[in-house]
């Protein structure tokens, strides 16, 4: 039995009957080679090879139809009520079960804004409307998205302690790459340094390798999404990380920043100091603000309007993201309305979801003061799900 299984499949019915939503029909195939987001949540880390349906509905069940061959992993999962094996072709074995429960609507894995509630492949939409050729359910599809947002986004006890431990084993790695580091390094060998302490820990990166961490030495640095570079970090500049880990199939994603002294200096200078004063001021005020209702771009308007009334320029990217089975894991963004982001800024804030806050300032003569940190939404606001950094870490 496959107990987180149990939960999410348990929680999506659940939440199917708040949407009033009869079912949520998954139709996948190969998925070793194209995995929808959404079936590791109700079907673990097993692949599915033939095409598969997983269906869930508000209150007459639970199916798994798919493939003979695999029909023993989904019986052992415990989360469906019923396993329905197929040989040659799956259309009859749906038909029959769609006719025998009779849903009025069925939400399936479509979205124009969220990728992780997209996960259905146009091929695989035409192929669903041939499958229900005869019973005339075509017009009964609707979009999966505001399911797949509460399901990834309110997270069981189970996942909390889950993403709880990996920011705390990233931090634990990060502490110790900080004190690793040394004016004459190159941001690369400073990287390398981190990697090996997570492949040493026998834990998975949170996102692309290449790029785990993101390491920024001094000015100019290419903060963002890049790989780091051979750019070497000086005395009198700034080095800032953004680091995740991967543990029991949950991730952390939090950024940390260290100003090392000149040789002149006893303390960071004023600039750098300052921007570390606002860039905390306005996480926590975005923290402080934070409660279940709202909507993320009311959050975002807040951290952004602290760093523009400080006078400083206005960041680029959303304020935060929720973090889970991946680091970046869809559903309610704390953005702007901004088009990129389509809807995403104006869905609801709910308990259980997992944030990061982050945002930075960038000093043309010392570097990039960027911090991260990851919280859970609470009945009443929020928490810190590991103790921020308050304070500049100076070398």
């Amino acid at each position: 039995m496959d107990l987180l299984v149990i939960e999410k499949v348990k929680q999506a019915q659940t939440i199917l009957k708040e949407l009033n939503l009869d079912a949520w029909l998954v139709f996948v195939r190969e998925t070793s080679a194209m995995k929808d987001p959404a079936l590791p949540l109700i079907y673990g880390e097993h692949d599915l090879t033939w095409p598969s349906v997983l269906l869930i509905t508000a209150g007459k069940g639970s199916y798994a139809i798919l493939g003979r061959y695999e029909a023993v992993t989904a019986q052992n999962l415990g989360a469906y009520d019923k396993v329905i094996a197929y040989d040659q072709d799956i259309k009859e074995s749906l038909q029959e079960v769609l006719l025998s429960i009779q849903p009025q609507n069925i939400a399936v894995n479509i979205s124009e804004d969220d990728v992780l509630a997209d996960g259905l492949s146009h091929g695989m939409y035409l192929t669903l409307h041939k499958l229900l050729e005869g019973i005339n359910f075509q017009d009964r599809i609707t979009s999966s998205i505001n399911l797949i947002s509460a399901l990834r986004g309110r997270k069981t006890k189970t996942e909390v302690e889950r993403v709880k431990n990996a920011i705390l084993e990233a931090q634990i790695i990060l502490n110790k790459t900080i004190d690793f580091a040394q004016p004459g390094m190159s941001e690369s060998q400073i990287a390398h340094y981190t990697q090996d302490l997570v492949l040493e820990n026998k834990l998975d990166f949170a996102w692309t390798p290449s790029n785990c961490p993101i390491v920024d030495a001094g000015p100019n640095a290419d903060v963002g999404h890049n790989a780091p570079s051979t750019r070497i970090l000086q005395r009198g500049q700034i080095l800032h990380f953004d680091f995740g880990v991967k543990k029991d199939l949950y991730c952390s994603d939090i950024q940390r920043v260290v100003y090392f002294l000149a040789e002149n200096e006893s303390e960071a200078p004023a600039p750098v100091v300052e921007a570390f004063k606002i860039v905390r001021k306005a996480i926590q005020n975005a923290f402080e603000v934070i409660k279940p209702g709202m909507m993320g771009v009311e959050v975002d308007a807040v951290a952004r309007k602290t760093i523009l009334d400080a006078g400083y320029k206005e960041y680029m990217h959303a304020t935060g993201h929720q973090v889970g089975r991946i680091a970046h894991d869809g559903g309610c963004l704390l953005g702007p309305a901004w088009p990129r982001y389509g809807k995403t800024p104006f869905l609801k804030i709910e308990v259980g979801q997992i944030f990061t806050l982050e945002l930075g300032i960038n000093l043309d003569e010392y570097g990039y003061v960027g911090l991260e940190e990851d919280i859970l939404i609470t009945e009443t606001g929020a928490e810190y799900l590991i103790d921020p950094q308050v304070e500049l870490i100076i070398k």
